[in-house]
């Protein structure tokens, strides 16, 4: 039985070595043109050769977003682009536009084809289309159900792989085609520049009484008509394997490093479960009280099992219960050798993260500078701290502490 892929969102060289150290099958990421999140610092043509590289060496594929609908100013440079993501070595390039799909076939024929969720596949036919244009795997849209996504794998041929998201942020528009951001800033969703209005609070003004507004709804904090809830899969692997999906996505190529750590951890381990168990057992529960750690919006299952509600009305925050404090770089002779991230304090209880295994929780009794002197605090961003710990302490591990409430 072949095991179904983990694929884990890389913005950037810390978020690759992150969804590599965590666990992940296969990441993707962008060029510096043609992918749809210009927020993240995407990687440039070394830099996505060294990214290639680093992922090969542990056995992870790389596949590179070319998923914007290019303009025809931009098509001219399109070439160049996919000979580049071919002499890098990158396994698979993801495409939205039937256009690119013509070009990447002529300019990059060794790397596989996958067709993007912004092409918006809800059916076996076109899926087989698709197929026969060269695609070697499809990324269904977001809206369809586990029944329909169960169509679409028997309708349609064994050597097509199936990919979806599982996890992670939503659009309110379908399959991401969305014309907001263009109308009220001026910048395109559909070529990666979105500017996220839909997480906005919005308020309704009656046209004869200028200055004058009405909430859409029952409090006065306004309204986030368009701020979707995040998908959250973790605890239905065996529903998804059992539908025929080759490849369970996580989103995120604007995240952080920690949040692809985290998420990316959390879904190996469900998936390694199940295969261990045949999904006879439940989810431990670690598992899904790690999605809890990780800045996130409220979550549901999208549409997978029907269209749950689906919109946070109420606010267009993140909940966020934790934040990271440092990162393990070395651990000998009962000492853990750490960067810091966020200030922390001699007494504070951490929740450390390993790369492979379940969290666990240490007290800070002691700590020092790189001086060799004792401190009670570590304030400086990047700060080398020294502190023993007769616990060990992975290198590669994330120590977190808890957020006080209010």
């Amino acid at each position: 039985m072949k095991k179904t892929e983990l694929l884990a969102p890389a913005g950037d060289m810390e978020c690759l070595e992150s969804a590599i150290k965590f666990g992940a099958d296969a990441v993707y990421l962008a060029g510096n043109e043609f992918g749809m999140r210009t927020a993240s610092k995407n990687f440039s043509y070394e830099e996505l050769k060294k990214s290639v590289e680093t992922a090969h060496r542990s056995g992870v594929k790389v596949y590179v977003t070319c998923n914007t609908l290019p303009r025809n100013d931009e098509i001219d440079r399109l070439p160049l682009f996919l000979e580049e993501v071919q002499d890098c070595g990158a396994d698979a390039l993801i495409i939205a536009d039937l256009g690119v799909m013509k070009l990447a076939e002529k300019y990059a024929p060794k790397v596989q084809r996958h067709v993007s969720t912004q092409a918006g596949i809800v059916n076996y036919q076109t899926a087989n289309t698709l197929y026969d244009m060269g695609a070697a795997r499809i990324v269904l849209a977001r809206e369809l159900s586990l029944d329909e996504i169960s169509v679409i794998r028997a309708k349609t041929s064994p050597g097509l792989e199936i990919e979806a998201f599982v996890h992670g942020s939503m659009c309110v528009s379908f399959s991401g085609r969305c014309l907001i951001s263009s109308y009220m800033t001026g910048r395109d969703a559909n070529r990666g520049d979105c500017a996220q209005p839909c997480r906005w609070k919005y308020h309704l003004y009656e046209e004869h009484r200028e200055g004058q507004f009405f909430p859409v709804e029952e409090n006065d904090s306004g309204t986030f008509l368009y701020n979707s809830r995040d998908l959250c899969m973790i605890g239905h692997i065996p529903e998804l394997v059992n539908a025929g999906i080759d490849s369970l996505k996580i989103e995120g190529r604007a995240k952080s490093a920690y949040y692809v750590s985290v998420v990316t951890n959390a879904y190996r381990h469900a998936i390694d479960e199940f295969y261990e168990n045949g999904g006879n057992s439940p989810l431990s529960p670690w598992i899904r009280e790690e999605l809890e750690k990780v800045s996130h919006r409220e979550y549901n299952t999208g549409f997978f099992f029907g269209n749950e509600p689906g919109q946070v009305t109420d606010n267009g925050g993140y909940v966020r219960h934790y934040e990271v404090v440092a990162v393990c770089d070395e651990y000998k002779n009962n000492t853990a050798y750490l960067t810091q991230r966020n200030r922390f304090f001699s007494g504070d209880r951490l929740d450390v993260l390993p790369p492979d295994g379940e969290p666990f929780e240490i007290m800070v009794d002691y700590m020092q500078n790189e001086k060799g002197e004792q401190i009670d605090v570590a304030p400086h961003a990047m700060q080398k701290i020294i502190m023993p710990s007769n616990v060990e302490i992975p290198a590669g591990s994330v120590l977190r502490k808890q957020r006080s409430e209010g």
